[in-house]
This record gives structure tokens, sequence and C-alpha cells, in this order.
């Protein structure tokens, strides 16, 4: 067995980036950029007006009440473009461009106009009041995004702010997913006697499809070695990366190893320390990274998230591939393993005091996919922790939302 940290520096040494493509801006959510996103304008690219009002000299309104001739107004899309002078006011709504002359701007609620083109300003107001300077934000030429991070919903005003109708993002991987077992059938056939229908293509379908994977499912893949190959290569020529699922172990019915082996698979690493999942391949057929995971569908799960996610989002160049980490109070005990690391299924909650708490499932082990469901983080055990008390800070993932 390899520990787990040596296991992701196995895959991560043996992941090759994909290429770049470019796509439409509203085709561009939860890719991974390939490009530097540079801004092509200030930001205010204008002294803007942060409120309605009226734009003046500020030592116009020294003492108040002031009254000022309005010369103009500056309306969002529709500045006033001359100099404003001493004794004038510009009438103003909110980001508008704040006229040359014009160093403040008094809220419309502080003023009073009789219909006269006169304002009465009814309190003074400091240089530069409610005006968002040119360049506050952003200058020009300067880097606002980079290459690796992953655009979010949040990051597409930006993009269209600067003019990126289209942007430069990875390739997404080509994944092709297979699960293992005689006694698999598909979701839409009823099992028959020794028969369970198969969850882990699904599963392993809809955390792929997180991480901008390309998705096939193949079909069910029996007990029959020659078969698994032949299925196994012809996958391999055209994906990126194949999943298996079962089939990894030590038992008599277990041919994914040796069908990795009989077809000449470089292996990686075939055992790792970890629980739940110990019995996990990374190996590389031809050009394809081959992932072969647990049957049971909780260790699908983990694994999926510790290597198969790392491997995919360093496929697309993403500056950040691992699950985000972080420390958490432990809401009830929990039992470590002696010679492996546990990464046991958690809900996170804030308790009222503001204290980040994991709370432990109660599952029945790998098998117990209807408890996982619930998880929202996987809480780390290290190795050899036989019992980590109710209290004690301990580290935490996040599973993917």
């Amino acid at each position: 067995m390899i520990p787990i940290t040596e296991a992701i520096e196995i895959v991560l040494r043996h992941t090759e980036k994909l290429g770049v493509e470019s796509v439409e801006l509203s085709n561009s959510e939860a890719r991974i950029l390939a490009e530097d996103i540079i801004a092509d304008t200030d930001l205010p690219p204008f002294d803007r007006a942060q409120m309605d009002g009226y734009a003046v000299r500020a030592d116009d309104v020294r003492n108040t009440p002031a009254r000022l001739r309005i010369v103009g107004e500056s309306a969002a899309g529709a500045g006033w473009h001359h100099e404003m002078n001493s004794g004038q006011a510009v009438r103003i709504m909110t980001g508008a461009p704040v006229p040359k002359g014009a160093d403040a701007v008094q809220q419309v609620e502080l003023t009073r106009e009789d219909g006269s083109e006169v304002v009465e300003i009814l309190e003074p107001v400091s240089s530069g009041r409610s005006i968002v300077r040119q360049a506050s934000e952003i200058n020009a030429g300067e880097t606002v995004l980079r290459a690796g991070e992953q655009i979010s919903a949040a990051m597409i005003a930006t993009l269209t702010s600067f003019g990126y109708a289209a942007v430069r993002v990875s390739r997404q991987p080509r994944l092709a997913v297979m699960a293992t077992g005689s006694e698999l059938v598909d979701v839409n056939k009823k099992p028959g006697r020794d028969q369970i229908r198969d969850s882990n293509n699904y599963t392993i379908e809809a955390y792929a499809s997180q991480s901008n994977a390309i998705v096939e499912r193949l079909p069910l893949a029996g007990d029959n070695t020659e078969e698994l190959k032949r299925m196994i290569r012809e996958a391999a020529e055209t994906s990126d990366v194949l999943i298996t699922s079962g089939g990894v172990s030590m038992g008599v019915y277990d041919f994914t190893k040796v069908a990795l082996k009989e077809l000449g698979a470089e292996i990686f690493f075939e055992r790792v320390a970890l629980r739940p999942g110990k019995p996990t391949v990374f190996a590389r057929l031809g050009n394809t990274l081959v992932f072969g995971l647990p049957g049971n569908p909780v260790s699908v799960a983990v694994t999926f998230n510790l290597f198969v996610r790392t491997a995919l989002r360093a496929m697309q160049g993403a500056t950040h591939t691992t699950l985000d980490r972080d420390h958490a109070v432990l809401a009830r005990d929990v039992k470590g393993s002696a010679d492996r690391e546990s990464y046991l299924p958690a809900v996170l909650r804030t308790d009222e005091k503001g204290v980040l708490l994991a709370e432990p499932l109660k599952w029945g082990g790998s098998s117990d996919f209807v408890a996982f469901a619930k998880a929202t983080a996987l809480i780390n055990v290290p190795a050899g922790a036989k019992l980590i008390d109710r209290g004690s800070t301990v580290r935490v993932v996040r599973l993917p939302d």
C-alpha cells in the first residue's frame, strides 16, 4: 500500500494537459481558463456618480444654503461633456459621468429646486463625495483573471465588461466509464436473484460531469476476462480517461487488474492506504489514463473525488486540482484505522457561535450509499488514530456541490 499523498502525486505526475479551444461566453461557465483575462479599459472608464443629485464644486457649497445655476444634465449613457464653472451645478444621475470642473455630488434629498433652473444646496459636501474615480477599480492592461481559474457565474460580468465575447478554455476530457460484475443489471431493470442495480456508472458520470468531462457510459461488463479486455481496449482508443468500477480486489472473480496487465497497461499503483477505497488501481494504456475503482458505491465516491477528479482538473490546467480543505470540530466521536487513513462521510454545519462542526454520518460501511447521500464533506482521520473524541479539531475535505 502507498500513502494517499503519494498516490495523488503519482496521478499528477502522469497527467498531461489537454489542448485549448475557444468557446462563446454563454457556454463558458465552469470551464477552466486557458488564457489570462486583461482589462482593455479603465474601470470605471470615467469619474462616475454614485447617486442621483447635483454635481457641484465643494468650495461653492461650503456655506449653505447655497444657490447655484443649473447648466446641464448628465445621465448614464448621455453625459454632459462641457466644463462646469464656479457658481454652477449639473443635474446628475447614478452611474453618469461627472462633468469636468465638478469635484463632488450632493444627493438630491439635500437639495431643493424651484423650477427656475436654480438649485439650492441645503448642506455642505466635501470634495470627492459620492464620486467613484476613474480606474479606482481596475487599470487598463491589468490582469483580472488568470489561466487555470474556473469560470464562475460571478466572473461573467468581468469577461463581458472587457470584451470577451469568446474565451479560450481547456478542452474537456473525454471519459468512458464501465462497471464490472455479473451481478449488475441496469437501472431500468428489476434485479433477479443475487443481482443488484448498477449505481456506480451513474455516480461516476455525475461527478465527472462536475469536472467538465464529456462522459460515455459503456455497457455493463461481466466477469469474463476476454470480453473485459476487448471493452477496455476499445474504450482506451477513444477516451482520455477510462474508469472501471469493481473487479480490483483479490477475489477469484476480480478480473480488472488481470485484463489491464494482459493488455500491457503500465500499472502505477494498485493499493492505497485508504479507508474506504484500498484496492484502487491507477494505470495507463497507450495514451489513456485508467482508474480501476473499487465496487462499493461509497468507495467509488471517495476514490473518484480524491484521485480521478484531481486528474481531470489537472488535464484542464486548473490551478486548484484537489478538494477544498478545512478544519472543523467533531460533533461526535469517530473511529479510525490502524494502518490506513480514513475519509469518513460527514455533514458540515455551523453552530450558534459560528464554529464549523463536522457531524459524522451513521453509516454501515462502504456499501451504504443511502447514508452517504447526505454527506457534504469527508472527515480525514490519520492512520493509527483508533478514536478521535468529540470536540477535537479535525481536517475535512468538502465534497463538490
